[in-house]
């Protein structure tokens, strides 16, 4: 159940290994729906919201492939409503609650994500191996599942030699999912983009430790962020982002699924427009099947939900029931299934098959905050003309041949580093975007098109420590959407709040990267936090109000059921049979900066222990 980086990469694996698979998707394929978005809400923005890499915000939007979620970050209504991004109502519903973008619709969230492909730290794996025993789990097995999925295309020289078995990075190179780099030559022609870079990287360069080991490392990594040299030294600098794109059109795991769907048509059956809505147990609690409704947009979450009942159907299973729906959905389908903490299933009157109190509980995502700058001048030179539709010379360009800043998803470099020195892995990236951003509301996209002088330093704080987050029923309806609480800052359980001074930190770094630029005059003012902002207080406060997130996992993590895991390191639900879950939802602690990677990961992993075992 569910298409996306992990689903549908385990079950494109498992039906290439010979296995029966029916994969359920609870949307339509997204390069044939038709939809539109903020730019033009009327018309058709489909396929080219799903394959321009520089679209992937308006496909956040469009109404035929969007899920919006309104997520709570505090119990509080008086410091919720300090948020701007909070709306107590929309399009006539009541939501009580920030936008938190999901994707449904073939490939998930990979539809419409920003297409990053960033390597977890290694600690992220080991974590799980000392927490579960299972030496499989190690980074360095687990590297064997990166290198499995990948077809780098971004670092040729090696790409070359390891033709000849001579290859240091860790990359794939024969794997299912590309990885490219964008680079507009047009950058070139734009002398205030050229200076923002030069001044950036000399003060990144200049702060972030030895230069003689800086430069070292510039030498070997070539500003690749996934060398696996790199990544084995927790290494901190500035780089690129590879992006999973074929000749830079976007590609994820909808290609991989209809890929193997065409393939082998005997072993991979694909099921669209069908919501799961219980799992199928036995008296032993095996599952044998699951439950679903077919039918367009049949999920509250939809842009335009059906107002229809759905066709109920079922499909029944030899071997097993696999859930990837994701940090929201699969502890909603595992509760609406009985397996759940027991108060909330008898809450809402659901038969209690096993109790089960970590479904749902220690949810967990980055904290973003941007630092928005306008520029003074009305456009940066290589988004000149841009109208982010069919027609207009960057357009054309990418049609041509997949060049331009189109082929970009708008980010210019990243930066990775530390909160404080004392920090054992880097827990900041800072990505430089051109264009304004300041986080998830309706409509946010829009200013990608109005606003073509806008510097955004987006903040990720990774490895949070705050594990405070739930997701839970609001009701017994499948078609409805969960109750989200990701308990923010002090409402968390960050008690020392490391989370919120490292935001500090970030924000205070990304000002100093600017201060070059600002000196040259190119800044016409911060728009955000802004100059009223200065004090740590102050910042800590603008944080409490601006944070966001969107990389939510956690929610049925791997580890012992005392402690609150919900499934064993092979993926199997506790207290079940048949069952298990390959999703963003099984880390104990939320990985890395960019999750999809990670996800990727999981799904080869899962296929690969489902066929060991059988």
């Amino acid at each position: 159940m569910g298409s996306g980086a992990g689903g549908g990469t385990l079950a494109a694996r498992l039906a290439e290994s010979g296995r029966s698979v029916v994969l359920l998707e609870a949307g339509g394929d997204p390069r044939q729906l038709r939809g539109g978005d903020p730019v033009d809400p009327e018309g058709n923005r489909l396929p080219d919201d799903y394959d321009v890499p520089a679209f992937h915000g308006f496909a956040s939007e469009n109404d035929a492939i969007s899920w919006d979620f309104f997520v709570r970050h505090y119990a509080s209504e008086a410091r919720q409503r300090l948020d701007l991004k909070y709306r107590e109502s929309w399009e006539g519903r009541r939501v009580e609650g920030v936008l938190y973008p999901r994707a449904g619709t073939l490939g998930g969230c990979t539809a419409h994500n920003a297409m990053i492909m960033l390597y977890p730290h290694d600690a992220d794996w080991d974590g799980i191996a000392g927490l579960t025993g299972d030496p499989s789990w190690n980074a360095e097995h687990m590297r064997t599942y990166f290198r499995k999925l990948e077809n780098c295309h971004h670092r040729w020289p090696y790409r070359l030699l390891s033709k000849i078995g001579i290859d240091p990075t860790g990359h794939g190179w024969k794997g299912w999912l590309h990885t490219e780099k964008a680079i507009p030559e047009s950058m070139l022609d734009d002398p205030a983009l050229i200076k923002m870079i030069e001044k950036t990287a000399f003060e990144i360069i200049r702060r972030l430790g030895d230069p003689i080991t800086r430069a070292q490392r510039l030498v070997k990594g070539q500003l690749d962020l996934n060398d696996g040299r790199l990544v084995r030294q927790n290494a901190v600098g500035v780089g690129y982002m590879p992006l999973t794109t074929r000749h830079h059109a976007r590609m994820g795991s909808r290609e991989r699924v209809l890929d193997t769907a065409r393939r082998y048509p005997d072993r991979l059956k694909l099921e669209l427009n069908a919501l799961a809505t219980r799992v199928l147990l036995d008296e032993g609690n095996r599952a044998r099947g699951v439950e679903y409704l077919r039918g367009d947009r049949l999920y509250r979450a939809s842009r335009r939900p059906s107002d229809g009942p759905g066709e109920l159907r079922r499909v029944h299973t030899s071997r097993e029931v696999i859930l990837a729906g994701g940090a929201f959905n699969t502890p909603q389908l595992l509760m609406l299934s009985g397996i759940g903490p027991r108060e909330t299933l008898r809450r809402h009157g659901i038969e209690v098959r096993v109790d089960l109190p970590g479904v749902g509980q220690n949810l967990q995502d980055r904290y973003e905050v941007s630092v928005v700058n306008r520029m003074r001048f009305e456009h940066w030179e290589v988004l000149k003309g841009a109208t982010f539709a069919k027609g207009d010379p960057h357009y054309r360009r990418w049609t041509a041949g997949g060049k331009g800043v189109y082929a970009t998803n708008g980010s210019i470099l990243g930066v990775v580093t530390r909160s404080t020195p004392t920090m054992p892995l880097p827990d900041l990236f800072c990505l430089a975007l051109l264009g304004k951003f300041q986080g998830y509301f309706p409509g946010y996209s829009r200013a990608l098109v109005d606003y073509l002088n806008y510097l955004s330093w987006t903040i990720v704080k990774g490895h949070t420590n705050n594990r405070a987050g739930e997701v839970t029923l609001r009701s017994a309806d499948p078609r409805e959407t969960p109750a989200i609480n990701f308990r923010y800052f002090e409402e968390g359980n960050d008690t020392r709040g490391e989370d919120l001074d490292a935001v500090v930190a970030a924000v205070k770094f990304v000002r100093a990267l600017t201060r070059g630029i600002q000196t040259d005059g190119l800044v016409g003012e911060e728009e955000v936090p802004g100059k009223d902002v200065q004090t740590d207080e102050e910042i800590r406060e603008f944080a409490r109000n601006h944070a966001w997130g969107h990389h939510a996992s956690c929610t049925c993590a791997i580890g012992p059921r005392e402690r609150g895991g919900v499934l064993g390191s092979d993926f199997r639900v506790h207290g079940t049979q048949g069952l298990r879950v390959a999703d963003a939802s099984v880390f104990p602690r939320i990985p890395g900066f960019f999750i999809v990677s990670a996800v990727y990961m999981i799904g080869e992993k899962a296929a690969d222990v489902i066929l060991t075992h059988a």
